[in-house]
């Protein structure tokens, strides 16, 4: 029979695409007003994988990706999906979205994102949110499945997931 135990710990990670007239520096720092700052910090790259958000964002997209200090609780995941929705409705213009937040959490074993969306691999965590396993950590490196996005399977953001896994795994062990 098993025994029931906390998790341990993860990390707050985001996922932020923006339009071009949204900067950077305005973005990251109501994210850090809410968050503190970034542990680490990967981009703006070119959003260059799909178009599915041009026709509410319009072209050039950028995107960034954030992973944030240690501790950070799974069950918060839902209250802050809603808070990062909350956002991109204050943020649109004319009705469309200027800003997709994509709020997760970084584990020892996996990435996890929060989605509005049901589907076969997401699992209901509360209040209108779902969780979905992005990508999962074994024998030293991050895989992807076939639902994860473009931009997660490719090495460099795998990288910086993996020097975010490295701290994650250094503090997990500090605290043991």
């Amino acid at each position: 029979m098993g025994v029931e135990k906390d998790p341990l710990a993860v990390k707050f990670f985001i996922a932020v695409t923006y339009c071009k007239h949204r900067s950077f520096e305005s973005i990251r720092d109501l994210l850090c007003t809410e968050y503190g700052e970034p542990d680490r910090l990967y981009g703006p790259v070119p959003f260059s994988w799909s178009d599915y958000y041009s026709d509410e964002m319009g072209e050039d997209l950028l995107k960034y990706y954030a992973v944030y200090p240690f501790p950070f609780k799974r069950e918060q995941l839902p209250e802050i999906k809603n808070f990062t929705n909350e956002l991109e409705k204050k943020w649109a213009l004319e009705g469309k979205r200027t800003i997709n937040l994509d709020p997760g959490y970084l584990a020892r074993d996996k990435l996890v994102l929060a989605s509005t969306k049901d589907f076969f691999h997401r699992l209901y965590l509360g209040r209108g949110i779902y969780g979905e396993v992005t990508l999962h950590y074994r024998r030293g490196v991050f895989r992807h499945f076939s639902w994860s996005y473009p931009d997660y399977k490719e090495s460099e953001f795998q990288d910086f997931l993996s020097m975010a896994r490295a701290d994650l795994v250094y503090k997990l062990r500090k605290e043991a």
